[in-house]
């Protein structure tokens, strides 16, 4: 495995492959270039951080809380965390720096139809260990409040991201990425002073391969980090945060946020406000980039409105929007 230590922003000739965003900005590939390579932004870890709160009782220990931030929202069988993007990072800065890993998922409405309808079994493992599930989707959410009476505050990967960038994390906090690209070392140290960044880029479809799998997971223990981002997509980013956790070992913050990290340093351009406030960040994507989009869109996500109707009307109907599918 290849390494190098680089004092600033990686130089263009180094690259393995130059970013290119997708239409309107968009990014159109989470995975890497088909070749292993690591970069790293050396530093020093800061240890000055109050402690963690609100996660699995067997694991992390939890702090007297209000009840209406240690709820949880049970929809369509999976238990959301109630929390705001805000109180989410704010929980997620809280936990030390030597804290056992736990990781963070954010479930849009793929990611229901993938737990509901495709017998994913690697995925549902990785849900039911997560810290937290964050509500991630304008369209679950409404579906929610209109047939189940349940408010779910939003909590969005990308919005929790920035928060987390903007008002938690200091230049010198330790942080493992794996996924994206070299550009992004650069945006993260230009627009938020982070200097102590280490990036593995695993190769295109390294999911299937054994061999390439387990370097990203020894990454993040040979890496350690209050801050752990998984930017592979889903259900990649899934599957190493659940590895992660069953190996042992590793510590801090697991996040599967997407491209929440391109969105935060401009690499990719997210939907406007309108688009994300009425719910239709789907659409403008689907305008950007029709081919790229229109399978996520229609095949991957369109069918949690089947998956309401059923859980709320059909034989399958259960209070609370508890579905019986398995999670």
């Amino acid at each position: 495995m290849g390494m190098r230590l680089l004092e600033g922003i990686p130089p263009e000739t180094d690259h393995d492959r130059e970013f290119r965003p997708g239409p309107c900005g968009v990014s159109t590939d989470d995975t890497g270039p088909g070749e292993h390579r690591v970069s790293t932004f050396e530093g020093v870890m800061s240890n000055n951080l109050s402690p963690r709160v609100f996660g699995r009782a067997s694991e992390v220990p939890v702090v007297n809380l209000p009840p209406e931030q240690t709820g949880e929202h049970e929809f369509l069988g999976v238990k959301l965390a109630n929390l705001t993007e805000k109180d989410a990072a704010a929980q997620i800065a809280a936990r030390p720096v030597d804290a056992p890993f736990a990781y963070v998922v954010t479930p849009n409405a793929a990611h229901f139809n993938r737990l509901a309808r495709l017998g994913d079994k690697r995925f549902n493992d990785a849900y039911e260990h997560a810290w937290l599930r964050l509500l991630d989707g304008q369209i679950p959410r409404a579906l929610a409040k209109i047939f189940f009476g349940q408010s779910i505050p939003l909590a969005t990967g990308s919005d929790v991201t920035l928060d987390l960038l903007q008002n938690h994390m200091l230049p010198d906090d330790a942080v493992t990425i794996i996924g994206s690209t070299d550009e992004l070392l650069g945006g993260l140290k230009e627009r938020f002073g982070l200097r102590n960044v280490a990036l593995h880029v695993p190769p295109r479809g390294f999911v299937n391969n054994e061999t390439a799998f387990a370097a990203c997971v020894d990454f993040v223990l040979a890496h350690p980090a209050q801050y752990v981002f998984f930017a592979v997509g889903a259900p990649q980013s899934e599957y190493l945060a659940r590895a992660v956790f069953a190996r042992g070992g590793a510590v801090g913050t697991g996040l599967c946020v997407g491209s929440g990290l391109l969105f935060a340093t401009g690499l990719s351009r997210r939907a406007p406000p309108f688009f994300r406030r009425n719910g239709l960040e789907w659409f403008y994507r689907l305008m950007c980039n029709p081919l790229g989009h229109a399978r996520r869109i229609f095949v991957e996500s369109m069918p949690i409105f089947l998956i309401v109707l059923r859980t709320r009307f059909g034989s399958d109907k259960v209070s609370g929007g508890k579905s019986p599918l398995p999670m």
